[in-house]
């Protein structure tokens, strides 16, 4: 079964948090302020995060079978 994870482009990411606030998982950080990382393990692909993103950086992206 196909599962959807949040993916950041860390080109474009602004480091400002908002999608750390929002997620229910805990999954995502910002190390050392540089841009969002998300761990995949506790990413339950909820999509919270990308709608919250002001730069609209976090996509979901589908992973698995």
């Amino acid at each position: 079964m196909a599962k959807r994870k949040a993916a950041v482009n860390i080109r474009e990411c602004v480091a400002c948090g908002c999608c750390i606030k929002v997620c229910p998982r805990q999954a995502i950080t910002v190390p050392r302020g540089i841009y969002a990382e998300i761990d995949e393990e506790l990413c339950i692909g909820c999509g919270k995060c990308a709608k919250e993103c002001p730069a609209s950086v976090i996509t979901l992206e589908v992973t698995g079978q």
